[in-house]
Parts: C-alpha cells; sequence; structure tokens
C-alpha cells in the first residue's frame, strides 16, 4: 500500500509541474485563442483612405516601386531584394475591409484564383475580388508561373496591412492595397 501511495504521489507531482499551476492553462488557451484572431484593423474615413491613394502612399519618398507601364515588368527580377512589407513602406494608410465582411471572404480559409491577368491601374497590377478591388504593390516574385493569377490558389490577408499570399509558394505575401 505504501508502495501505492508513494507511486501517486511521484505521478502526481511530475504531472502537476507538466501542465503548470491552476488556472495557467485557462490564461494560455486565452493566449492562443487571442492569437489565433485577426487583430482588428484600424480605421480611415474613406477621405483619407483615397487621398492616401490619389498620391500613392504605398511608394516611398525616394523612388523605387513606381509602377510599371506592362505587366510583365510588375515581375520581380529578385524578388527577396524587391519586396517591402507595410514596414518598410511607412505603414498602411488605405481603405481597411470592415472586419465583420473580411472574416465572411478573406484569410488563408478563403483561396480563390484571380482568375485573369489583372489590369494595371496607375502601373500597379489590379485584380478584384470579395467586393473589392486591390492593387499588388509587390512586384510577383520571379519563380511565379506567368500565369499564376489563372493557375494557383491565393488568399488576402491583413498583418498590419493586406498582403496576397500564393498556396503553390508559401512564404511571405505581396503587399497590396484595397482600391477605393
Amino acid at each position: 500500500m505504501a508502495t501505492r501511495i508513494a507511486i501517486l504521489i511521484a505521478v502526481v507531482g511530475f504531472i502537476v509541474p507538466a501542465y503548470g499551476q491552476p488556472g495557467q492553462q485557462d490564461k494560455r488557451r486565452g493566449k492562443r485563442e487571442q492569437e489565433a484572431r485577426p487583430q482588428q484593423s484600424p480605421q480611415h474615413s474613406r477621405e483619407e483612405a483615397r487621398a492616401w491613394q490619389q498620391r500613392k502612399g504605398w511608394v516611398p519618398q525616394g523612388g523605387g516601386g513606381q509602377g510599371q507601364k506592362s505587366w510583365p515588368q510588375n515581375r520581380a527580377r529578385n524578388w527577396e531584394s524587391e519586396r517591402r512589407g507595410w514596414s518598410q513602406r511607412g505603414g498602411y494608410g488605405g481603405y481597411y475591409i470592415p472586419q465583420n465582411r473580411f472574416s465572411i471572404s478573406f484569410g488563408s480559409g478563403h483561396p480563390f484564383r484571380i482568375g485573369s491577368r489583372p489590369s494595371l491601374y496607375r502601373g500597379f497590377p489590379r485584380f478584384r475580388y470579395g467586393g473589392h478591388s486591390f492593387l499588388l504593390v509587390d512586384p510577383w516574385p520571379e519563380d511565379w508561373a506567368d500565369n499564376w493569377y489563372n493557375s494557383d490558389d491565393v488568399y488576402v490577408d491583413y498583418d498590419d496591412g493586406y498582403y496576397l499570399y500564393n498556396r503553390r509558394h508559401p512564404g511571405p505575401g505581396l503587399a497590396i492595397t484595397v482600391v477605393l
């Protein structure tokens, strides 16, 4: 009997530290759920977003990323050195999709194919999805197929700005902006 009690004490002594103190499991679960939820995006008025787009707010003052005259020119020659996320661009100042509408059509659980080659708008590729128009403000990577917009499943997600992700080519997303 004493041996059984000793084993029980040893097992309990091992399990409690492995699972943490009471209440910590709830804290960890809450943190995981919070990390899994998309962050609420700040809101700009339509006028602020439109003004940011009119002045091409995603383009750095020193030049670069000015847009191109044809579709093939928007392909990167060395994407790793040419891409820039929103933090490198000084932040996202465009239109935000309201969170209740975003969760219905966007995020990694809502892949789609663009279906036709994006048209150029102000020198940047433009496509429509989910009732919104988007501009690719990053060049598309050199290792993507010429017709990736027809053949690859992509999705739009938000992380301090909007990004287009390609399921065939996992990795960093292409910075995009919602066009009004």
